[in-house]
């Protein structure tokens, strides 16, 4: 999976969330409802991900 990438897209707000998930989306480049974003397919980001996997939605990238 060395080189392999993911589409993320913010597709919910932070609002009312945790201090911590919006932490979590600046961390990933996001912080407006559907912005995009090609990250590397790494066990650190797939661990961001899934801490916020409510507001995203995760395709990969050819």
């Amino acid at each position: 999976m060395s080189g392999a990438k993911l589409k993320v897209t913010q597709i919910g707000s932070p609002i009312g969330r945790p201090a911590g998930q919006r932490e979590t989306l600046i961390g990933l480049g996001l912080n407006k409802l559907h912005r995009c974003r090609i990250i590397a397919d790494t066990p650190v980001n797939r661990g961001r991900i899934a801490k916020v996997q409510h507001l995203l939605r995760v395709e990969p990238v050819e």
